[in-house]
């Protein structure tokens, strides 16, 4: 039934026919899953569902903010303070190795209120409807990247993410006609939910690509910060054009937030950085859109983003909740380690929203199926048979739950 609104007249008034196309959102298909079902234990309800981190937000950060709500009786600008988009210039710099000077705090940074309004009104502002254009991304995917497309008047072209691939899509797999079509490709590494990083590359390639083929590539790097090995930590994008000479960053965005590096989801804190050009043209449409920063959020994410030592403390906590983890479930699923984030993929013995279903109700632990996550394409629905698992509550919560999991498994 089309989306419309009951006016004082009583007469319906049709909303934007584009809404139609959106479909629920996974977490209330795995509500509709769920619902009626009372859990045969009395053991505490274990989420693993949401990737929202449960580690304490550093207090530094804490007292940044409250040291700052002066702040709150000024109007903050849609561009942010100069203080703060050099902060983010500074981490970007050093974090990806990329030459001095070579991000502009004044034309290649924008702050935002978390990447997910980003990611979303991003596509709003860069594709043409009028060209019949293609939204290009991964699959499985966050969601976020499919409304977007559709809002905007683009058609979602869904790109494979299996265990064949690496669980990254194959991208020489895709033709030229789709890339011709292709207006903007949404990346996502580390990817979510597999956990899979996309090397330099093929990060090469694809600029390459988009050079040939004229298109935007916005590069989701919220998982960016939580990986196993202190030495090997995930490329990004910027850094990839700068290691081909690409200095400029042309026809390359990177999007990335406090939420998972600094456990800060509820600051609403993150930004867009990259290409001058796009982001001049991102600048406008957010000066209408109304999203600025308030002032104590942007005081507290410059010491947040000048700081490294809370995010190392925060990479050791999910190590050890990884290995405790696997080491109770490596010989029961058929489970890997992720070359980053701080999900699991595992495949599951039946289907995968039977896996939930019962699950919660014989251990009152609740996942995500991994085919909420992904759409069917010729047949192919890659999270089919595989759920998400969000290491996120503390270890002993993960240890019990992964014990549970084991339990249940071992009943099938």
């Amino acid at each position: 039934m089309p989306y419309t609104t009951r006016l004082s007249n009583n007469k319906i008034a049709p909303m934007n026919p584009d809404l139609d196309q959106l479909q629920p959102y996974p977490f209330e298909k795995l509500a509709a899953l769920k619902e009626g079902i009372s859990p045969s234990t009395t053991q505490e309800h274990i989420a693993l569902s949401i990737g929202e981190p449960k580690h304490p937000t550093p207090g530094f950060i804490t007292e940044a903010l409250l040291a700052h709500l002066h702040g709150l009786s000024g109007y903050p600008t849609t561009k942010g303070t100069l203080e703060l988009r050099q902060a983010i210039s500074r981490w970007l710099t050093r974090r990806f190795k990329l030459p001095e000077q070579s991000v502009d705090a004044e034309s290649q940074v924008l702050p935002v209120n978390g990447t997910r309004e980003a990611l979303f009104a991003f596509a709003q502002a860069v594709i043409d409807r009028t060209k019949d254009p293609l939204v290009l991304m991964p699959n499985p995917f966050y969601q976020i990247y499919e409304g977007a497309a559709l809002l905007a008047g683009a058609t979602p072209h869904y790109l494979p993410c299996t265990a064949d691939s690496g669980f990254s899509p194959d991208f020489e797999a895709v033709e030229s006609a789709t890339w011709n079509r292709c207006q903007l490709l949404y990346l996502c590494s580390p990817h979510n939910p597999t956990g899979a990083v996309i090397d330099i590359p093929t990060l090469q390639r694809l600029i390459n690509l988009a050079e040939k083929h004229d298109f935007i590539i916005a590069s989701d790097e919220c998982y960016s910060e939580i990986y196993p090995n202190e030495a090997h930590p995930p490329a990004g994008l910027l850094q990839a054009a700068a290691e081909m000479g690409n200095n400029d960053y042309r026809r390359c965005v990177v999007f990335n937030s406090l939420s998972k590096r600094s456990n800060a989801p509820g600051l609403r804190s993150g930004f867009v950085a990259g290409d001058a050009d796009i982001l001049t043209l991102f600048y406008r449409y957010r000066t209408y859109h109304g999203c600025a920063m308030p002032l104590p959020t942007q005081a507290a994410s410059i010491k947040a983003w000048d700081d490294e030592n809370h995010v190392i403390k925060n990479r050791a906590l999910y190590r050890e909740k990884f290995n405790a983890v696997l080491d109770i479930l490596g010989n029961t699923l058929e489970i890997d380690q992720p070359d980053a984030g701080f999900y699991l993929w595992p495949k599951t013995p039946i289907p995968d929203p039977d896996f939930t279903k019962e699950l919660f109700a014989q251990q009152n632990i609740t996942v995500v199926p991994g085919s909420y996550l992904s759409r069917e394409i010729n047949g192919l629905n890659p999270g089919q048979n595989r759920i998400r698992m969000a290491l996120v509550a503390p270890l002993d919560e993960c240890i019990d739950a992964a014990q549970r999991i084991k339990h249940y498994i071992e009943l099938l």
